[in-house]
């Protein structure tokens, strides 16, 4: 495995090669970022913003959501897949979110993962997004990179590669380094026959993690 400053090295090199990056996301408030982001599990974030617009429009705030048709809903968001969970789960979260938070999405993971459709990676995802917290969240992709480059062993769990990142990380880095990895396994496959990849990143850290072992 990589060494924690190595890992840095190569999230510096990564945000080098990306440039500048931020959420891609569309959305107005907390709570239609919230709703984004439940919608955009095992779907693209281009698919989800292709139905948010239409979504939003019609069901701007909570209260207009957890009063809507599922129906329509499902309707609506039928392209990003998985459209029946997602339909029951963002209108249950709405009616929550008005009835019983007045209007105000949770500030903190506990009470974002108490909603419907919301685990540990949407809570992440939101509360640096949204509130500018120091959390991490873990993707298909930041966990591909992170097993791939060796920062973690091939068998951990999301959490396991969360909680690496933010040991090594300084938190003020974390909300980049997040939305720097996924564009990166945008970017480039983690997936590549090892013995065939050309990427300069992945053969360094191929490398060190060897100079590692050696000693």
């Amino acid at each position: 495995m990589l060494k924690d400053e190595q890992i840095v090295w190569a999230i510096h090199q990564m945000e080098e090669d990306i440039g500048p990056i931020g959420p891609s996301l569309d959305s107005r408030t907390p709570f239609q970022y919230l709703v984004s982001v439940i919608l955009s599990a095992q779907a693209t974030d281009v698919s989800v913003n292709k139905v948010t617009p239409i979504l939003f429009g019609k069901y701007p705030e909570p209260k207009d959501l957890m009063n809507a048709n599922i129906s329509d809903v499902e309707q609506i968001i039928k392209s990003v897949g998985l459209f029946h969970n997602k339909a029951k789960n963002i209108i249950e979260t709405a009616r929550i979110v008005h009835e019983e938070l007045n209007d105000v999405v949770p500030e903190t993971r506990a009470g974002i993962m108490k909603l419907p459709g919301a685990g540990r990676k949407t809570a992440n995802v939101v509360l640096s997004d949204v509130f500018g917290q120091s959390t991490f969240a873990v993707d298909t992709h930041v966990s591909a990179i992170s097993k791939r480059l060796h920062f973690i062993d091939a068998k951990a769990n999301p959490v396991q590669v969360e909680k690496k990142i933010v040991s090594v990380m300084e938190p003020e880095e974390l909300h980049r380094a997040h939305h720097t990895m996924i564009e990166y396994g945008r970017k480039y496959s983690m997936k590549t026959d090892p013995a065939k990849e050309t990427n300069q990143l992945i053969l360094d850290c191929d490398r060190l993690n060897k100079e590692n072992e050696d000693k």
